[in-house]
């Protein structure tokens, strides 16, 4: 058996992809942007310990945290009546869905969706959240059969944290402060910024690392082909192995 003589589904996205794809991680920034320039970029922790949070593990619920922070930030968008990002609905994912929040916009007579994974790292910690796993390969390459114009934006959201004593209780606050971030769409991403993981169910797509990350266009069947050959190019994996996944999503004709 060869991966060529197989009889895939070929994906064809509509000729607006690559337009509202642009559109969708230019309303994100601007979103964000005006978050930071009015100074309301902080998550507060408050708690009744007098030395203050454990910074050195605050990572370890820094990415829930950040998650629900983003979900609010366009929750809030959401609900100003003819907002300027165009921003007409949000909705919070289930904790082990394939994105995190979905949103939705209006672009002139259209309402395009994006699916947004949200990815916390540390500013003031090395490498931390560099290399994240960001979906499963089943999963993403079967979204893309199933809907070629499947927009799946990584939003990549750097903090720091610090400790502050409130000068009202007394006590020392957490704050969480968001210092960056940028959105990225998958399928836009470089060959070789892209990692396959092979340990997890059937395997993990990687970011190599999320704070250097270069832009390489192409169609979402040139993408559901780069996916497989990062699959088919571990050493764990077999072109039967491939096989039984393909039939299994039917990414291939009976």
């Amino acid at each position: 058996m060869k991966y060529n003589e197989l009889n895939f589904k070929i994906p064809k996205e509509s000729s607006s992809y690559k337009e509202n794809s642009a559109f969708i991680i230019r309303q994100i920034q601007g979103i964000l942007d005006k978050r930071k320039a009015t100074g309301d970029n902080k998550i507060i922790i408050n708690t009744n310990l007098v030395l203050g949070l454990p910074l050195e593990n605050i990572n370890k619920i820094a990415g829930p945290m950040i998650e629900a922070w983003a979900c609010e930030v366009f929750s809030g968008i959401r609900d100003t009546p003819n907002n300027q990002y165009k921003l007409i609905n949000v909705e919070a994912q289930e904790r082990l869905g394939m994105a995190d929040i979905i949103l939705q916009f209006r672009k002139g007579n259209d309402v395009i969706t994006g699916n947004i994974d949200v990815k916390a790292t540390a500013n003031d910690i090395p490498n931390s959240g560099k290399g994240p796993n960001i979906t499963s390969f089943s999963r993403i390459r079967t979204a893309y059969i199933v809907d070629p114009d499947f927009i799946f934006i990584i939003l990549s959201i750097k903090h720091k944290v610090y400790s502050e004593r409130n000068q009202i209780t007394g006590l020392v606050d957490g704050i969480m402060e968001i210092v960056d971030y940028n959105a990225y769409d998958l399928k836009f991403i470089s060959d070789a910024d892209i990692n396959y993981n092979p340990a997890l169910g059937t395997g993990q797509i990687q970011i190599k690392d999320i704070h250097y990350v270069a832009y390489q266009e192409r169609s979402t069947w040139e993408m559901c082909q780069l996916l497989d050959k990062k699959y088919l190019h571990s050493t764990r994996r077999t072109i039967e192995d491939f096989y039984r996944e393909a039939k299994r999503n039917q990414w291939i004709k009976d």
